[in-house]
């Protein structure tokens, strides 16, 4: 296993739908295990596939929950049915999120308290649960991977302006800028 940079906001697979997995082999368990020992270097709860450079529908999660689903797992190709978002504004406090693409940044955002996912593991079996609460956060964060879109996409104006403004300080925004878990610093101190 290995453990791989993590690309930055800019990074144009970022920002582009990702692709379906057609073939279910051992390079694709490769590179899993691989997703799997990034996202544990990285201190993550979550990373998919375009957060490492690789245009296809997978991302691994690693999250404690009581929703009866196990606390690691990998979906490919997955499907995501979700509960109505509140409109209401995010609590500051309580529901910002961060994301290992736009390193050490956090802001608010208001997610559905409900998702059920569906899609396959590394070896084509089928993979079904549902999620609550964070785990749902968590899921809906790396799903948003898959369709080309970061949690900073999703940000009212207010928050929007800070993360373009501090992505700008950043030097963020071009193609080519990655992290590398393990080696560079924690980008949230953990």
């Amino acid at each position: 296993m290995t453990v791989l940079p993590i690309t930055i906001w800019g990074e144009p697979v970022l920002h582009r739908r990702a692709s379906e997995v057609e073939v279910f082999d051992d390079d694709l368990r490769a590179l899993i295990a691989d997703m799997f020992e990034t996202n544990d270097a990285a201190n993550g709860v979550g990373l998919a596939a375009p957060q490492i450079g690789v245009g296809k529908r997978i991302f691994v999660y690693k999250y404690a929950n009581d929703d009866g689903a196990p606390p690691t797992g990998v979906l490919v190709n997955p499907v995501l049915t979700l509960s109505k978002i509140s409109g209401a504004a995010p609590d500051p406090d309580e529901e910002e999120e961060g994301c290992l693409s736009f390193p050490g940044e956090v802001y608010p955002l208001k997610r559905a308290e409900w998702a059920r996912v569906e899609g396959f593991d590394g070896f084509g079996q089928p993979v079904k649960f549902e999620a609550t609460g964070w785990f749902a956060r968590v899921i809906q964060h790396e799903y948003d991977h898959l369709d080309g879109k970061l949690y900073v996409n999703r940000l009212m104006d207010r928050y929007s302006r800070k993360a373009m403004k501090q992505a700008k300080k950043n030097g963020w925004g071009v193609p080519g800028l990655t992290w590398m878990p393990g080696v560079d610093p924690d980008p949230f101190g953990h």
